[in-house]
């Protein structure tokens, strides 16, 4: 059974909404993900860089993100042809992991906890496909890289791009005709 990676943040979780409810609650202003086309959060005001620290540094932070519409459900039914592992890089954010475990916990219980790969670098992880939104961990993953579409890479060029879950889960059924 080959092997599937999925990143959390971005891919699973919607990370980019809870981030600007919180900014724009905190900082009375208005920005939605179209401001962050083609930008890294940190670069939407001037504000923000601090913000995002702020908000990382929290431990409870990771613990209410949005979950992506479809991804539970594809999740599931993907896990009836592949083996379904998780790779964030929470190594970059310490203070995540508790909330990151306690999430996927809540919301994708059918995959197995040692199954959670709490990492930086992800090219350590030995599978066949991994999806994530970020070209630097998809470049340095020795299998076949699929990048998920988020409002920071919109702009990038990518060989393999899924825009949302069921387009995730029509790559990976046609994957197994070949």
């Amino acid at each position: 059974m080959k092997r599937i990676a999925l990143d959390m943040d971005q891919v699973m979780a919607d990370l980019v909404a809870k981030f600007l409810s919180r900014f724009n609650e905190d900082f009375d202003k208005n920005y939605t993900k179209e401001d962050v086309v083609g930008k890294r959060l940190p670069e939407l005001d001037e504000q923000a860089p601090q913000a995002l620290y702020n908000y990382y540094g929290d431990p409870t932070f990771f613990r209410d993100l949005p979950v992506m519409p479809h991804s539970v459900e594809v999740v599931e039914r993907l896990s009836e042809h592949y083996e379904i592992y998780i790779a964030t890089a929470a190594m970059e954010v310490p203070p995540s992991f508790m909330a990151k475990f306690e999430w996927l916990q809540q919301f994708f219980p059918t995959i197995p906890q040692h199954q959670y790969v709490f990492c930086g670098d992800k090219s350590v992880i030995q599978a066949d496909y991994l999806v994530d939104d970020t070209a630097l961990q998809l470049n340095r993953f020795k299998g076949t890289g699929v990048m998920f579409t988020a409002p920071h890479n919109m702009n990038m060029e990518y060989p393999i791009r899924v825009n949302d879950w069921l387009e995730v889960e029509k790559f990976f059924m046609d994957e197994l005709k070949k």
